[in-house]
């Protein structure tokens, strides 16, 4: 039995399967966390630009986008998706190097809308995309992610799997829309190693393009079932040749939907352990930027390499710089979206401490990734004293999770500025009775 067919299999099993109580509040807060995402994203590059270029797809069909305007369900998931990523705040999956909650509940999300389902309905769409998606992410591993983004590629297989649960497919016809996903993966690293609007619109061709792979297999359209495994499949082109014989082994018993990570900060999540670590020892020791004479950074190769700018000059370069969000966390005490406001990409008092700091792969903390994202910092005063602080996770990592009401003010914090407080409240107490309710015309 080929992958594709593994998961087509479990999922006409799930579409039997009660989910505990557990498994859904999981579910509501992804569903919140991928909100606080999208608000902050409608206003980044390249959010106008599409919605000028869909406009033929606007103000008619069943989907909304997240500025309300009602659209076809591929478009919508286009859009959404690419908002939900466009700010750098979404959720992740540790294990799987992957933003699930992007595509994922934006195709989800689609689909749901485009047929009428239920909240509950579409709540077990969702964890249908993670559960699947983040399993074909960790099967393909570090030697995939050396190249392409896990988000635009693997995230294909999450809208795919999640508008699959919607649209109702039997396994077949869900192990088919897997196999058609499977050819549409796509997604460089290097387009976000240059100032570039590319990166989120990998998450949304993911939604768009897993949406579209199972709206085709609902229809009868076929894939290669052997697309993952095959000796030309996704498996040997795009990774090492991985094996996929327990890829569906947990499926059923480890939600890995409870298990994600939420960003604490805003920015790329490789630079969160650093974040933290450097906020730990500005509160311990009441730092100042001007006690500072070094700051050394251990920490894991890709952190390196994606949040690799050492000298940013826009926005987007500083959410990928290691050195501009230590600074700004030891200058400001904390990594926020006004971090990326002019008057703080400007400040010289974090200017000149960038020029104090250096980064470098520590063996053991990378050989620990990705199951692992830690950071060690070293401060060095003016003194002469030095400060270490080892941050093995993140806050917001499983193991440091956000509580539900941290959960909400991420939240509110983010939706407040674009649609007031009165809705954001709203939809917030909306999303949390998801599973009571009988449509999903409610949601933005």
């Amino acid at each position: 039995m080929h992958a594709t067919e593994v998961f087509g299999r479990y999922a006409e099993e799930y579409r039997h399967t009660v989910l505990t109580d557990d498994v859904i509040h999981h579910a509501k807060r992804a569903v919140i966390d991928w909100y606080a995402s999208l608000f902050p994203g409608l206003a980044a590059d390249p959010l106008a630009q599409l919605e000028q270029v869909l406009a033929e797809d606007l103000d008619h069909g069943r989907a909304r986008l997240g500025n309300g305007r009602s659209a076809t369900a591929r478009a919508a998931a286009l859009y959404n998706g690419t908002a939900a990523h466009a700010a750098e705040v979404d959720d992740s999956f540790r294990d799987a190097m992957y933003h699930p909650g992007a595509a994922t509940i934006a195709a989800a999300l689609a689909a749901s809308q485009d047929t009428g389902a239920t909240g509950l309905d579409f709540l077990r769409a969702l964890v249908l995309g993670y559960e699947v998606s983040t399993r074909i992410g960790v099967v393909m591993g570090r030697p995939h992610y050396k190249f392409w983004h896990n988000t635009g590629t693997v995230g294909s297989f999450g809208a795919a799997a999640a508008a699959g649960g919607a649209l109702g497919l039997g396994a077949q016809p869900f192990a088919h829309a897997l196999a058609t996903a499977a050819t549409f993966t796509a997604g460089l690293q290097q387009a976000f190693r240059m100032d570039s609007m590319s990166k989120p619109l990998h998450a949304g061709r993911a939604a768009e393009a897993g949406l579209l792979a199972a709206q085709m297999a609902a229809r009868g359209v076929t894939g290669s079932l052997d697309v993952l495994d095959g000796e030309a499949g996704l498996g040997k082109a795009m990774s090492n040749g991985p094996d996929w014989s327990q890829a569906g082994a947990t499926l059923g018993r480890d939600f890995h939907i409870t298990r994600l990570t939420f960003k604490n900060h805003i920015g790329c999540g490789h630079t969160f352990a650093a974040i933290d670590a450097a906020l730990a020892l500005r509160e311990l020791h009441g730092l100042q930027p001007q006690d500072i004479a070094h700051v050394q950074i251990d920490t894991y190769k890709p952190a390196l390499d994606i949040a690799c700018y050492e000298r940013p000059t826009t926005a987007n370069e500083a959410r990928f710089s290691l050195r501009y969000v230590v600074a700004t966390a030891l200058v400001r005490g904390s990594v926020r979206l006004a971090a990326y406001e002019p008057e703080q990409l400007d400040d010289q008092r974090t200017r000149e401490l960038i020029t104090r700091i250096d980064a470098r792969i520590d063996p053991q903390i990378d050989a620990a990734f990705p199951g692992q994202r830690a950071a060690r910092l070293e401060i060095t005063t003016r003194g002469g004293e030095k400060l270490v602080h080892l941050q093995p996770n993140r806050k917001g990592d499983p193991e440091l999770p956000l509580s539900d009401a941290e959960l909400e003010s991420k939240f509110l914090e983010l939706a407040t500025p674009v649609i007031g407080e009165q809705r954001a409240s709203g939809l917030l107490q909306r999303i949390w009775s998801l599973d009571q309710a009988t449509d999903l015309q409610r949601l933005v």
